[in-house]
C-alpha cells in the first residue's frame, strides 16, 4: 500500500450553518403543591422529533415526584434525558412511534438541563431547561421559540474548535483511538478461506470522550473488512458472546438458501455462548457487499453490527473500472444508537481520504441506517460506475456530486482527484451534520495534495 503524506493546508470548509429553533410549552401538573411531604406527583408530558423537546422549558413543583411521559413523533430514535447534580437520568432509546416513561425523584428549586443523549442530537436543538418552582407552576407560552443561547462569536469560536480538531489528526493522529473496517486475515482449512467473527457488547467511542453503548464484531465499528476473490470457498465461523441471540446475514451475495442468516426461516438463532458456520462459495461479481445482523436488526445494525465484503477482482479493479486507483476507500453512513456516523465515528473523529494530485480515488459507500442520506462530495463530480454489487457498463455510468442512498444501498463511485485541496464530504440533509456549535455526525473530508 501506498504510503501518502498529510496535507498541511489550512483547513477552510464553508457549509451553511443551520439554526434549529425548538418550541417551549407548558407541563400538564396536576395537583402540584410546592415543597413539602404533601406534594402530589407531577407528569409532564413531553414529545421529541427532528429536532426539538416540546415543551422546551416546562416547570414542575419542587418537592414533588416527576413522572415524564415522553413519545417520539420524529423519523429517527431519540431518547430523553435531565441532568440532575452532575448525573444524567435518562430512557432507553425510543423508536419513531414509541413512547417511554421517565421517573425522577423530588426535586429542589432550580433550573435542570433536559436533552436527548443521542450523539449530536443536542448540538441540533434537542435541549431545554426544565424548571422546579416554589407553589404552583404557571404555563409558558406554547409557541414561543427556544433559540440557542450563544453569541455570534461563541458559535464561531466553536465551530472554529471542532474543524481544528478534525484538522489536528492530520498531524497528531486520530482523535479516538479504535476504529473500525481493519483488514480481516483469513486462516485456510484445505482450499477453504475461514473467517473468524466474535460479536460483543461494549462501549464505543463515537467521538473523542463520548462513548456510547454498541454492539461489535471483534470489538470495533464497523466490522473487520473482509476482501475475496470470485469463486473462493469461504467458511464465517461466528460466536455469539452477547446477551441476546444473533444471526448473520450476507447483503448481496448469491448463496445456498440455508447459509443466508434469516432467523427460523433458514436456521435457528444463535443464543448467547453458542457458535454457527456459514460456508458458501462467491460466486458475484467484483463489486461491494455487507455482512450485518438479520435479528432485532434495527438495534443490533442500528448499534454497530455490520461490515465490508469486498470482492476483489483477480487482475485488479481496472479490468472492472478501466482504471486502477492509487486510493480505496470504504465508507459506512448511518444513524441511530450511534448517531449520525460514518464509520461509526461522528465528526471531528471522522477519517479524511488522502489522495495526491491526478489519482483515482475509489470508494465503496453503503447506508446502513434507516433515513435516506444524500451523500455531496466538494470541489468534484464523481462517477458512479457499480450499484448494489455489480458494475455498470461505461453507457449506463453517471456523473454527480451527490448521491442519494437509500438504507441497504450500495454504490461504488470514482473520483478523479485533480483539484488539490481539502474537500468536504457529507451528507446534504444538513442537520445530520451542522448546528449552532458547529460540524458534527455525518462529515468527513476528501484531502488531495500537490
Amino acid at each position: 500500500m501506498r504510503r501518502t503524506r498529510w496535507s498541511a493546508y489550512a483547513l477552510t470548509i464553508a457549509m451553511a450553518l443551520v439554526a434549529v429553533a425548538c418550541e417551549g410549552g407548558g407541563a400538564t401538573a396536576p395537583g402540584g403543591e410546592g415543597t413539602g411531604a404533601a406534594a402530589q406527583p407531577t407528569t409532564v408530558s413531553i414529545t421529541l422529533s427532528e429536532f426539538k423537546i416540546d415543551p422546551a422549558m416546562p416547570e414542575v413543583p419542587a418537592g414533588a415526584p416527576v413522572t415524564f411521559e415522553v413519545s417520539n413523533a420524529g423519523q429517527a430514535p431519540h431518547t430523553f434525558g435531565i441532568v440532575i447534580g452532575g448525573q444524567t437520568s435518562e430512557t432507553a432509546s425510543i423508536n419513531p412511534g414509541e413512547t417511554a416513561t421517565l421517573e425522577v425523584p423530588p426535586l429542589e428549586v432550580g433550573d435542570y438541563d433536559i436533552l436527548c443523549t443521542v450523539p449530536g442530537h443536542a448540538d441540533l436543538g434537542m435541549t431545554g431547561m426544565l424548571h422546579a418552582v416554589e407553589g404552583t407552576p404557571t404555563a409558558t407560552s406554547s409557541g414561543a421559540p427556544s433559540h440557542s443561547t450563544m453569541t455570534a462569536e461563541e458559535m464561531a469560536t466553536a465551530h472554529e474548535a471542532s474543524v481544528k480538531a478534525f484538522a489536528g489528526q492530520l498531524t497528531d493522529g486520530p482523535l479516538t483511538p479504535d476504529h473500525g473496517g481493519q483488514p480481516l486475515k483469513p486462516t485456510m482449512e484445505g482450499n477453504v478461506k475461514v473467517f473468524n467473527l466474535v460479536t460483543t457488547e461494549m462501549k464505543w467511542e463515537i467521538t473523542k470522550g463520548e462513548f456510547v453503548d454498541a454492539m461489535a464484531f471483534n470489538g470495533q465499528v464497523p466490522g473487520p473488512e473482509i476482501r475475496v476473490q470470485p469463486g473462493d470457498r469461504v467458511r464465517f465461523h461466528v460466536e455469539n458472546q452477547m446477551t441476546q441471540p444473533f444471526v448473520l446475514h450476507f447483503h448481496g451475495l448469491t448463496m445456498p438458501n440455508d447459509m443466508d442468516g434469516v432467523p427460523y426461516i433458514t436456521q435457528p438463532a444463535i443464543m448467547p455462548g453458542e457458535s454457527w458456520d456459514y460456508e458458501f462459495t462467491i460466486k458475484d461479481p467484483p463489486g461491494f457487499y455487507v455482512y450485518h445482523s438479520h435479528f432485532n436488526s434495527a438495534e443490533q445494525v442500528g448499534a454497530g453490527l455490520y461490515g465490508a465484503i469486498i470482492v476483489v477482482p483477480k487482475t485488479g479493479w481496472s479490468s472492472v473500472y478501466g482504471v486502477n486507483p492509487a486510493v480505496e476507500s470504504t465508507m459506512f453512513v448511518g444513524d441511530g444508537q450511534l448517531g449520525y456516523n460514518i464509520n461509526g465515528k461522528g465528526f471531528p473523529s471522522t477519517l479524511p481520504i488522502v489522495a495526491n494530485d491526478g489519482d483515482w480515488v475509489l470508494v465503496h459507500i453503503v447506508n446502513e441506517g434507516e433515513l435516506l442520506h444524500p451523500m455531496h462530495l466538494h470541489g468534484f463530480h464523481f462517477q458512479v460506475v457499480g450499484q448494489d454489487g455489480f458494475p455498470l457498463s461505461p453507457a449506463n455510468r453517471y456523473m454527480a456530486d451527490t448521491l442519494v442512498i437509500a438504507p441497504g444501498q450500495r454504490f461504488d463511485i470514482l473520483v478523479h482527484a485533480d483539484n488539490p485541496g481539502l474537500w468536504a464530504f457529507h451528507c446534504h440533509i444538513l442537520n445530520h451534520v451542522e448546528g449552532p456549535q458547529g460540524m458534527f455526525g455525518m462529515v468527513t473530508v476528501l484531502i488531495v495534495n500537490k
